[in-house]
C-alpha cells in the first residue's frame, strides 16, 4: 500500500517550523540570546500549527511520525516553562533540534486517515498517552543533562547544564512520577475499556505489550528511587530502557505497519 502524503498546507507548515528550528539549532554559538529564543518561539508557534492542522485539516492524519513530533512539541513547552523558572536551563540546541527532525518527519510520514471515533472518549485516551509520551521525553532530557552536569563535574570542567545536579535530578524523578501516573491512567483506560474505546476487546498485542513492560520498568524505577535511594547512572539507565520501551509501544509498532509492512490500519 502507498504510505499517504502530507497536504501542501501541512507541508508548507512543517518546512516553515523546521527552518525557524534551524536557527538556534545550528547557530546556537553565533546567535544572541534573545534572537536564539525568538527563532525558537516561531518553531515552537509554527510547529504548534503544523500539529493541529495534521490533526484537524482537510483529510485528518495520525500515526508513529506525528507522535513523536506532538511528543517533540509538548517537550519544548515544557522547556519553556521551565526557562522562566530556571533562566539558566541550557538545552535550546538541542531541542531546536529535536523540534526540527521530528516535524520533518511527520511531514514525510503523516500517517494514517482518522475515521470517526468510535469513542467520544477515545480522544481523551488518546491525549493521556501522548502527554505520558512528552512527560518522560522530558525526563529523560534531564536525565541527558544530569549526566553531562555529573561529568563536567568529573573531569573539573564547566558546567553546560545551566542548572545545579541535584535540581536536575529533582526534575528529572518528577517528570517520571507524573508520567508514570499519565500511563497508568492510559493503560487502565486502554485494557478495561477497550471495547467501547475501540469497539473490540483488549488484545495482547505488541503495543500492549511493551507499554506494559515499560509500566513495570517505570515502577521498578519509583520504587527503587523512593525505597532505595536510587540516582545517579544507574537510575538513568532504568529510565532510558523504560522510555525505550515505551517509545517502541507505539511508535515503533506504528512504524513498522506503516513505513515497513506498509499498512495503514
Amino acid at each position: 500500500m502507498i504510505l499517504a502524503s502530507a497536504s501542501p498546507a501541512a507541508m508548507a507548515l512543517s518546512v516553515a517550523a523546521a527552518a525557524a528550528y534551524a536557527v538556534p539549532a545550528a547557530g546556537a554559538r553565533r546567535l544572541s540570546e534573545p534572537a536564539a529564543r525568538r527563532a525558537l518561539k516561531v518553531g515552537w508557534g509554527v510547529h504548534a500549527l503544523a500539529i493541529a492542522w495534521g490533526l484537524l485539516g482537510e483529510t485528518p492524519h495520525f500515526g508513529f511520525a506525528p507522535a513523536l513530533s506532538v511528543t517533540a512539541w509538548l517537550v519544548l513547552t515544557v522547556y519553556a516553562v521551565e526557562t522562566q523558572l530556571f533562566p539558566q536551563l541550557q538545552a535550546r540546541w538541542a531541542l531546536a533540534g529535536l523540534g526540527m527532525a521530528t516535524v520533518l518527519l511527520a511531514a514525510a510520514f503523516p500517517g494514517a486517515p482518522l475515521h470517526v471515533s468510535v469513542s467520544p472518549w477515545l480522544p481523551l485516551h488518546w491525549a493521556l498517552g501522548i502527554a505520558s509520551y512528552g512527560l518522560f521525553a522530558a525526563a529523560a532530557l534531564h536525565a541527558w543533562l544530569m549526566m553531562r552536569v555529573e561529568h563536567s563535574m568529573r573531569t573539573a570542567a564547566t558546567p553546560q547544564a545551566g542548572l545545579p545536579l541535584l535540581t536536575l535530578e529533582r526534575l528529572t524523578f518528577r517528570f517520571a512520577g507524573a508520567g508514570f501516573v499519565l500511563l497508568s491512567l492510559t493503560l487502565v483506560a486502554g485494557l478495561l475499556f477497550s471495547e467501547r474505546l475501540y469497539g473490540q476487546p483488549a488484545r495482547w498485542d505488541h503495543k500492549t505489550v511493551f507499554s506494559v513492560l515499560s509500566w513495570v520498568v517505570f515502577a521498578g524505577l519509583l520504587l527503587g528511587r523512593y525505597r532505595f535511594g536510587w540516582r545517579g547512572r544507574k537510575a538513568v539507565r532504568v529510565l532510558y530502557i523504560g522510555s525505550l520501551l515505551l517509545l517502541l509501544a507505539y511508535a515503533g509498532s506504528r512504524f513498522v505497519l506503516e513505513v515497513i509492512l506498509r499498512r495503514m490500519e
